[in-house]
């Protein structure tokens, strides 16, 4: 019997006790061999676990600039973020009956930011979110998510999620200050280098080193709530640094303590999206491989934190099926929706669940908490908008190992899995592109098979989505050769 399985026996053995009240009933708290402590303190470890979210989100989004060079704001970010993760948790907690929490996406934010608003209005992107989610729905709906599933080759997958570790710690490298751009002007062919002179100067960059190496200690000593405990650490020695010395420039955000820590959320951002404006400002081929990207990675980093999670939960059944995996999965199709509305990104489920369940969390009443102390942080806006980049960027490293550990499941000594898998990983941080890097890995994977004469292997699905990003990669000769340009 494998280990799940065992999980999976231990709630129905605990089932003899009746429900002690409806709540009880409802969620099947008593059932699954949980309690309300259990619950309530698993809720309370899920949202310290993800916090974290409430002040990287609104630094990925309001760091970027529109096609317009319109930026979003930041106070707005945060709110739309909180809300976002509060109803749709709390959803997931009613309709899935999971102790699955939900937040804005790390790497779907990213691919948002630093990919699809540079081509279009912030609006324009945000509706992309919303097609996205809309799609995502479609295929829980039609039972097309196997199909698309078992189009992509396992390897692939975890390349992705490596890839986009290694671009997001990338991110968080370049907004603290610790990597910058080398000026064109010097004519030297190193694109990049440490801090802004090639050496690292300044006591915000100290901030940051020191970040990284407490976030890096709390994940080793697996302290719960590591990388937001460092957040906070990190942004109070700023704001100490910053009313004792003399420091130039924190960039975006300066830690100086608000005059008031509560305030009325600023729903600002809600509904400012554009469904089919995207089209008009980027074409319709590269709208099409854009939204193809945002349900490559929200579909299949969401098939495996339902998995893990309720595996750990001992919730898996004897064929290792999820429950109530149907109405999960649609319920997160529609959370990428309420994201896009918002203006917050693709909204997902979130692997930190892991730490409610680990506290004893079984059932989706520990969402009912969870969700409930992230409405209580939309009235904490100005608290949560006085960490600087250098305090919150060490995060962005510590997620970016956090995904890179996929790596040691690719085969690397097959050379038709690892070649492709080495072009999605290097091309993501190299060409700062997450779209890039899997049409990169894509087109490797159909043609190293069609090479080996194996090219009967490869799904219908990925020839289809290949041709796509070679007609991305190719865009401006064939428009030169259509007469386009």
């Amino acid at each position: 019997m494998s280990e799940a399985q065992k999980k999976a026996d231990r709630p129905a053995a605990a089932a003899g006790p009746p429900p002690v009240n409806g709540f009880d009933r409802f969620f099947r708290i008593t059932e699954r061999g949980s309690t309300f402590g259990r619950e309530i303190r698993g809720g309370f470890a899920t949202f310290f676990t993800m916090a974290y979210i409430l002040v990287l989100n609104p630094l990925i989004l309001g760091s970027a600039k529109d096609k317009f060079g319109d930026q979003l704001d930041p106070v707005q970010l945060t709110t739309a973020t909180a809300l976002v993760a509060a109803v749709m948790t709390i959803v997931m907690g009613v309709g899935g009956n999971l102790p699955l929490a939900l937040a804005a996406g790390l790497g779907l934010n990213a691919v948002v930011a630093f990919q699809i608003a540079p081509l279009m209005s912030w609006d324009d992107a945000m509706g992309l979110i919303v097609l996205e989610g809309l799609l995502i729905c479609v295929l829980v709906v039609t039972g097309l998510r196997e199909a698309v599933m078992h189009a992509i080759p396992q390897p692939l997958k975890q390349a992705i999620s490596v890839g986009i570790g290694l671009f997001i710690a990338l991110i968080g490298f370049v907004d603290a200050g610790f990597v910058s751009r080398v000026p064109d002007v010097a004519g030297t062919t190193v694109p990049v280098q440490l801090g802004s002179t090639g050496t690292l100067t300044g006591w915000p960059i100290l901030v940051f080193c020191l970040g990284v190496l407490l976030t890096v200690g709390l994940l080793a000593r697996k302290v719960r709530g590591a990388i937001l405990i460092s957040i906070v650490t990190m942004t109070l020695v700023a704001v100490v640094i910053n009313s004792l010395a003399d420091v130039r420039t924190w960039g975006l955000t300066t830690p100086e303590w608000p005059e008031r820590v509560v305030d009325a959320p600023d729903f600002g951002l809600l509904g400012e999206f554009s469904l089919f404006g995207a089209f008009g400002q980027a074409g319709v081929v590269t709208v099409v491989l854009l939204v193809f990207t945002l349900v490559l990675s929200d579909f299949f980093d969401t098939m495996g934190t339902v998995v893990g999670v309720s595996a750990e939960a001992g919730l898996l059944d004897e064929q290792g099926k999820v429950p109530n995996l149907g109405r999960v999965l649609l319920i997160d199709g529609a959370a990428a929706v309420a994201g896009g509305a918002a203006s917050s990104s693709s909204a997902t489920s979130y692997i930190e669940s892991a730490a409610g369940v680990g506290e004893g969390a079984r059932t989706g009443f520990a969402n009912l908490v969870t969700g409930s102390l992230f409405g209580l942080a939309l009235f904490l806006t100005p608290l949560l908008t006085i960490v600087p980049l250098q305090a919150a960027a060490p995060a962005l490293v510590a997620v970016g190992f956090l995904m890179m550990t996929q790596v040691k499941y690719i085969e690397w000594d097959r050379y038709e899995i690892a070649i492709p898998a080495f072009l999605t990983i290097a091309v993501m941080p190299f060409t700062y592109s997450i779209t890039n890097g899997i049409g990169a890995g894509f087109v490797g994977y159909v043609v190293i098979k069609t090479v080996l004469g194996r090219a009967k292997e490869v799904h219908w699905l990925l020839w289809g989505t290949s041709a796509l990003f070679l007609v991305y990669f190719a865009i401006d000769p064939i428009e030169q050769l259509l007469g386009v340009k």
